[in-house]
């Protein structure tokens, strides 16, 4: 009987892991025939498990949705995904949320054992969270589901400088970066792609009609939004050329700093900082060659830079 209840909760843990399973393929993964996989897919429906069986050779079996929520079957990493995410939710990520994911949260907490326990415990102990609150899940969900239906949104919305403004937009990509939401689409009577923080904005009901989509914005939706909120970040910008791959650049350099391909040997690299000196100390430090681009003070702060480091390297106690 041991044997049994343990091999329905693997079976039940596989059926949640993956949309559809051939027979013989859960048979593998139980170690048992075919035979017995189907008198323990008719346990499971006598549990109250909609498991949905397709007739066939080739057929299978799929968890269903049914009336009540079945126990969730984790992993370790997957338990420990779960209570990062859950953390990150009760500490304001997405706003109205913090007090179903703190319960959520103390649930998991109660069955984890103690060697999963403390690995979580150590990122309540010393990770600190900022101050803010996200959006609410409600205008996410609405966000989400125009991407999905491609629907135009009309929303109010408010800038950094607090000015209010109506928005007419086809929405394409929610992202998430840090602990912001953005909405990536493109702004109807601005006829360009924009970034709009998610926390600030309100949807009006209904959406508007249906759009086709669009092909993304250079380099892709995600390097859209981190040129635009490096705008808001650094001071001062300037294009480079790294003579090195853009995987090999990507991995070193901050999100806010976009990478595009050139070609094999080299990328375009779209810097910021604070000061041109402050950027030139940051691309030394990559120790990769790299070709300024119409950027006359950046040039001379890598020649101050450069004029240092020979000094320094040129002085001698003896």
């Amino acid at each position: 009987m041991l044997e049994t209840s343990a091999r329905l909760l693997r079976l039940l843990s596989l059926l949640q892991a993956r949309r559809d399973w051939p027979g013989p393929e859960l048979a593998s993964r139980l170690g048992v025939s075919t035979r017995t996989v189907r008198a323990d897919v008719d346990r499971l429906r006598g549990l109250g498990y909609p498991v949905h069986a397709t007739p066939g050779a080739a057929g299978g079996y799929r968890l269903g949705a049914g009336a009540v929520l079945p126990p969730l079957l984790l992993d370790d990493d997957e338990a420990v995904a779960v209570a990062i995410g859950l953390r990150s939710a009760a500490g304001g990520t997405v706003s109205g949320i913090e007090e179903s994911s703190a319960r959520a949260l103390a649930k998991l907490d109660q069955v984890l054992p103690s060697r999963l326990r403390h690995r979580i415990g150590a990122l309540q102990t010393h990770v600190e969270p900022t101050a803010g609150s996200g959006p609410t899940a409600p205008v996410l969900s609405a966000l989400a589901a125009a991407c999905r239906d491609r629907e135009r949104l009309r929303f109010d919305y408010r800038s950094h400088g607090e000015a209010a403004s109506v928005r007419d937009v086809e929405p394409h990509r929610l992202i998430h970066s840090g602990r912001r939401w953005y909405l990536v689409g493109w702004d109807v009577e601005r006829d360009g792609w924009r970034t709009f923080r998610a926390d600030r904005i309100s949807p009006r009901v209904p959406n508007g009609p249906r759009f086709a989509p669009r092909d993304p914005p250079e380099g892709g939706f995600a390097a859209h939004l981190a040129r635009g909120v490096a705008g808001v970040l650094w001071n001062y910008r300037a294009k480079v050329r790294v003579h090195a791959p853009a995987a090999e650049v990507t991995g070193r350099v901050p999100e806010t700093w976009p990478v595009t391909s050139a070609d094999d040997r080299g990328c375009l690299l779209d810097a910021g900082a604070d000061t041109p000196a402050l950027l030139a100390v940051y691309l030394a430090g990559l120790g990769l060659d790299f070709d300024v681009i119409d950027a006359p003070e950046l040039r001379e702060a890598l020649r101050g830079l450069a004029a240092r480091c020979d000094r320094a390297a040129a002085f001698s106690t003896g």
